[in-house]
């Protein structure tokens, strides 16, 4: 499949996950708002969110993917398989110790996590008991993301893209019935859980259907799970630099009633470009690139690259520009009824404002990270992760407090300072690569750049001026929600006749980038029987 092709349907499927994550999240902002309850579960929230973000979106698979494909196509399938059934079995052993070691200790580490509660012992135990209950997700999810990883490698992206649908329905499914924001919060923790479990059995049981069967058995520390452990450990860091940044700034953010759920809030509309087009090229481009490294194709990694530079920006950039111009007509339309309040989405767009110029910055690290995976190089991404998550902290406890002193809100600090963190990731990733040689970008590809930020601009200009009108069009449509959703239509409709008629896209190369590709001759899929 081509690279567009395998984007596309991952993000298809993470487009329709995401639809049902705001329908979850429009009901859990009505039943439970944005205070002390509100800041529970989003705490409680934190811990599978990171695993989710840090295995099911790539950076497990990013570690995994390249040794699964060298094994397999050195030593065959069978040995493939072998190692991915040791990294099963050591993968739960340690999930499972961990789950059970952060439940015994959860009281303790809500003292560092949730701060700001720790003298409101009933939202202070309120939290302990919810985030004890999400924590076995973990596990269902680091069982999901191997078996993610191996059927990404076969080509197969559909099932694994389409498994956080789970975790949407099975908790919307939990809220819905309840009322009262704790007992709402409770089932919520609850589903979490039983949706980590189904997602795991689902992925299961596409590897069956490919015919790969995994074994169960006690953990060996065999040579293949010495070399997955020593790329996965190093990828895992690196691919979580992010989101290590958003559990710091919850952190501080706790000692801010609501602070937690504004910032929560404004991570679900910026979150929603990385996941559409970041994660998926990300996960896309990784067995392409893998295969090109294996038989020293430098021209295809080029072309891969800068096709994912291209694709990703067309799509980042006016996402983030209207999440800039406009974040409360954003969050005010989507999120305001029940228990969250206006004043709780204007607390928002503050942040969002400063979450969207890192953007392109969070996109872009998803895509300058696998070349190095491809090498089997994830300890320099894991040193760049380090770098920018200190960076990430002092300069997000510097601005907290600096803004507090000043009398304004200090969680606004916390955006812009996971916004900087991103973009030095991305300057240390980008040189460490033009350095080495390994990838810079084409003339054609900046070429496009400069034209999708003209199409952009133009677009930009349309939308700040409904944003501004806001009331106006509230008046004339008698909803909010109907405002947004026109807005956001019609500023698409127009970003896609100006990209046509700048010359960013041509019909002939969309067609050219879905057309199905032949499978590269020794590739790192499956046999070809298995593979059809």
């Amino acid at each position: 499949m081509s690279l567009a092709r395998n984007t596309l349907v991952q993000s298809a499927f993470t487009l329709g996950s995401r639809v049902l994550g705001f329908l979850r999240d429009a009901v859990i902002a009505a039943r439970i708002g944005a205070g002390p309850v509100g800041d529970a579960w989003q705490t409680a929230l934190q811990f599978p969110n990171l695993f989710r973000r840090l295995f099911a979106e790539g950076a497990f698979a990013q570690a995994f993917v390249p040794v699964y494909a060298r094994i397999e196509a050195e030593r065959g399938p069978e040995a493939a398989r072998q190692a991915a059934s040791e990294a099963m079995n050591g993968l739960f052993a340690v999930t499972a110790t961990l789950c059970i070691v952060a439940q015994i200790a959860m009281p303790w580490i809500m003292l560092v996590v949730h701060a700001g509660y720790r003298n409101d012992p009933v939202h202070f135990n309120l939290t302990v008991a919810m985030t004890q209950l999400t924590m076995p997700y973990l596990v269902g999810m680091a069982m999901a993301a191997l078996f993610s990883g191996v059927l990404n490698s076969a080509g197969r992206f559909a099932l694994s893209a389409f498994a956080p649908t789970l975790l949407n329905l099975v908790v919307l499914a939990a809220v819905l019935p309840f009322e009262d924001p704790y007992q709402a919060a409770y089932a919520a923790s609850i589903g979490v859980t039983i949706a980590g479990v189904l997602q795991a059995v689902m992925l299961a049981f596409g590897m069956l259907r490919l015919g790969v069967k995994l074994r169960f058995a006690l953990p060996k520390w065999t040579p293949d799970l010495q070399r997955i452990v020593a790329i996965a450990v190093p990828g895992a860091i690196a691919g979580s630099a992010m989101q290590i940044n958003i559990v710091v700034s919850q952190i501080l953010a706790s000692l801010e009633v609501g602070a937690k759920s504004w910032l929560a809030f404004a991570d679900r509309l910026y979150q929603l470009p990385l996941g559409l087009i970041g994660v998926a090229i990300g996960i896309a481009i990784l067995p392409r690139l893998a295969r090109a490294t294996r038989v020293g194709d430098a021209a295809e990694e080029g072309r891969t690259l800068d096709e994912a530079v291209s694709l990703s920006m067309a799509f980042t950039l006016p996402a983030a520009v209207v999440l800039g111009i406009a974040p409360f007509f954003l969050l005010d339309g989507f999120w305001t009824r029940g228990a969250f309040t206006s004043e709780d989405a204007r607390m928002s767009a503050l942040a969002l404002q400063h979450f969207a110029w890192g953007v392109p910055a969070f996109v872009l690290v998803k895509i300058f990270t696998p070349p190095f995976f491809a090498r089997e190089d994830s300890r320099r991404p894991m040193q760049f992760a380090l770098i920018t998550v200190a960076l990430n902290v002092v300069l997000g406890v510097a601005l907290f407090f600096g803004f507090r002193e000043a009398g304004m809100q200090g969680f606004v600090g916390l955006a812009i300072a996971t916004s900087l963190a991103s973009w030095a990731n991305v300057a240390l990733l980008s040189s460490t690569l033009a350095r080495r040689g390994m990838y810079r970008l084409g003339a054609a590809a900046a070429g496009r750049l400069v034209r999708i930020c003209i199409a952009t601009l133009i677009m930009a200009a349309a939308v700040g001026a409904a944003a501004y009108y806001r009331p106006l069009l509230v008046e004339l449509l008698w909803s909010k929600e109907l405002a947004v959703v026109i807005v956001c239509l019609a500023g698409f409709s127009l970003y896609a006749i100006l990209a046509f008629a700048v010359g960013a896209v041509r019909l002939s190369e969309i067609r050219g980038a879905l057309r199905r590709q032949p499978a590269p001759e020794g590739g790192g899929g499956l046999p070809p029987a298995l593979d059809g």
